[in-house]
């Protein structure tokens, strides 16, 4: 198996690894589908993996990873689906490529009032584009276009709301904001108005029932005169406007900061950011 993408442009090339070619000197793992290689026509439409295995020297497992890692380009433009069908256009393996099994990806996003968590009408996942991805995504992750399908939001927040929506492709995040949710704290600010009932705050934190059913422990207490900070496990966000009521308070906004160890920080409105490999929740 030749591993030095050097050597393997100088192969791919029509150069014997014994001819001086060096890979210093050897031209970039390119290759036109016009030209032969190893005697093989390659003007017949074929798969791109089969193209990657003869430019690379590769098996076609190995060309299939290096072109869903994002590592492979046609005329140009990265292509990560191995069926896509090539003939005469220009196949390049980047000249950094690696083989690595490409990881389910979780993402960060800052939804403003008015989307839809799960499939409403407006649904905040509309927001998951490659245009809003956050310019100072420091997560290291190189984005790929397969990390924005098949993405699931395991834990709700109000349509009213805004803040961090956890998106992902991770089994084990979706296990861990699913059924293992009771142990992950979340925290809100809630911006309100009106006068709370005395020892209002106290049952805040501990006190209030709800449809017969006692709520948890929580931690509740004031920003300011007018905002509130929850941070609780086993209640929902959904339950954050009934218990300011029964207090006497009327919810005018609630934003979520942090879910677990996972904090929105400095994300803008409206853009995402990838989790970065050792973040957790």
């Amino acid at each position: 198996m030749v591993n030095d993408l050097g050597t393997v442009a100088a192969i791919a090339n029509g150069f014997s690894p014994d001819s001086g070619i060096s890979a210093a000197t050897a031209p970039n793992p390119t290759y036109n589908g016009g030209s032969l290689l190893h005697g093989i026509s390659m003007t017949e439409p074929v798969r791109l993996a089969k193209r990657v295995v003869a430019l690379a020297q590769c098996s076609r497992r190995e060309a299939e990873q290096y072109i869903e890692g994002g590592w492979v380009r046609v005329d140009g433009v990265v292509v990560e689906t191995p069926q896509f069908m090539v003939d005469t256009q220009t196949v390049e393996l980047d000249p950094g490529a690696q083989l690595i099994a490409t990881e389910p990806a979780t993402l960060v996003l800052h939804k403003p009032a008015g989307y839809d968590a799960g499939s409403g009408p407006n649904p905040a996942s509309a927001l998951v584009v490659p245009d809003t991805r956050s310019a100072d995504d420091a997560s290291g992750v190189r984005p790929l276009k397969r990390h924005l399908h098949r993405l699931t939001s395991p834990l709700p927040l109000p349509t009213d709301a805004t803040g961090l929506m956890i998106f992902t492709q991770d089994r084990r995040v979706t296990r861990k904001l699913t059924e293992d949710v009771d142990r992950v704290e979340q925290e809100f600010v809630v911006d309100v108005s009106g006068d709370i009932i005395e020892n209002g705050l106290a049952l805040l934190n501990h006190g209030l029932r709800f449809n017969n059913y006692a709520m948890p422990p929580i931690k509740v207490s004031w920003q300011s005169e007018q905002r509130l900070r929850f941070a609780f496990k086993g209640i929902e966000p959904t339950q954050i406007e009934p218990m300011c009521h029964a207090v006497g308070l009327r919810v005018l906004a609630m934003k979520r900061l942090r879910v677990g160890r996972i904090s929105l920080a400095k994300l803008p409105p409206g853009q995402w950011r990838y989790l970065a490999p050792h973040e957790r929740i």
